[in-house]
């Protein structure tokens, strides 16, 4: 296939999935730089039509330039990258028909909010009339009207990244690329925005790829999450699938916080040992991933930990631990107990009501959760 013909592919494949969203497959993507080691190694990614997709993983993980090189910002070292099917890896960034939303919301400071919408659709020849039309549409969608005369020093950073997005989809494009466009908000505008783009992604029906950091957005905005670690992926799913059912430690370590048992000296069965407790094992909690036979561990998210000065009150079944409360922290809707746990006084943490005041600093409780409730994990 021609470059020419690759390109008529994409284009015209775009008019018509705008709205339906593109599938992007990637199959074994590798970038390399150098000798150093990958920087994306060996991934392999299917996003669905219409999917809200986000990259997420710590700094140097590989998610940008992940995202940069579906983009066609940076060139493949090997692998594909195919948009609905047409391999689009020889195409420049130009030609791949893909909106792109930065941090910095790149907009022309000389330019009016129309004109800045505007620029992509001069850019391809669209004729002033339908321009006009699919501008004041556009802020419409991301609630501007009436702002298309301002220039950019006149908005507010929650405006100017509208108008950003505006620009991004004004042209229908075959998928929308979002690199941490909320990093330079307060965390109350990254709330209101983080609410804003899954609204508008509902309305346009196009697949979105976001690249963050953040956890929390994350878990907020996504359909699917594929988390990075090291230029691979780690786990792919739902956020309530990542959160929920972790496969490895660095899933549940990154997603939330943990109280985690190292169970490297012991073997998984009915029952699992740490320092001398014997716990029951649920065998649906047990991560389908072949690390877990060799090094696991045990993952009790804090909210499911119970606490109780009497034990006779634990109810039957449950796994249990004694502890010390190290500390109490007040987090408004709810308290975190800071516990010193077992022989070895591993801290953890129970989450507790608000206005329970039963609980003191140096109390001696027992620690519980139901074994359903726990999580074993590669490690």
């Amino acid at each position: 296939m021609t470059l020419s013909t690759q390109e008529t592919a994409v284009r015209s494949a775009a008019a018509t999935t705008a709205r339906q969203g593109t599938r992007i497959r990637l199959a074994d993507v590798t970038k390399q730089y150098g000798n150093a080691a990958p920087a994306v190694d060996r991934i392999s990614l299917t996003i669905e039509p219409g999917e809200f997709m986000t990259l997420l993983g710590p700094s140097g993980s590989g998610k940008t330039t992940t995202l940069n090189l579906i983009a066609g910002f940076e060139t493949l070292t090997s692998g594909t990258i195919a948009l609905n099917g047409t391999d689009v890896g020889s195409l420049p960034p130009h030609k791949r028909n893909l909106g792109m939303l930065f941090q910095n919301y790149a907009l022309f400071p000389h330019l009016t909010v129309a004109q800045n919408i505007a620029y992509p659709l001069r850019e391809r020849k669209v004729p002033k009339a339908e321009i006009a039309q699919r501008v004041a549409a556009v802020l419409e969608l991301v609630q501007l009207p009436g702002r298309d005369g301002d220039y950019p020093s006149q908005l507010s950073g929650g405006q100017q990244q509208r108008v950003a997005l505006a620009r991004a989809i004004v042209f229908n494009p075959a998928a929308l690329l979002l690199d941490e466009p909320l990093g330079a908000l307060d965390r109350n505008l990254r709330g209101a925005l983080q609410t804003e783009i899954r609204r508008i992604h509902r309305e346009v029906g196009s697949t979105f790829v976001f690249v963050t950091h953040d956890q929390e957005e994350a878990m907020n905005l996504s359909d699917r999450i594929a988390l990075f670690n090291s230029g691979q992926i780690e786990q792919v799913g739902s956020p309530e699938q990542l959160y929920r059912r972790p496969d490895t430690l660095f899933t549940a370590r990154f997603l939330g916080d943990s109280n985690v048992f190292d169970l490297s000296d012991a073997s998984i069965g009915a029952r699992v040992g740490w320092e001398g407790e014997s716990w029951a094992v649920d065998p649906a909690t047990v991560a389908d991933h072949p690390g877990v036979n060799a090094h696991a561990a045990v993952v009790v998210r804090p909210e499911d930990v119970r606490i109780t000065l009497d034990a006779a009150q634990v109810p039957a079944g449950s796994n249990t631990l004694r502890a010390t409360v190290r500390d109490l922290e007040y987090m408004g809707s709810y308290r975190t107990a800071m516990l010193e746990l077992g022989r070895t006084r591993q801290l953890g943490r129970a989450r507790i009501d608000a206005l329970d005041s039963t609980v003191l600093l140096g109390d001696e409780v027992t620690a519980w959760w139901k074994p359903e409730r726990q999580r074993i994990v590669a490690a």
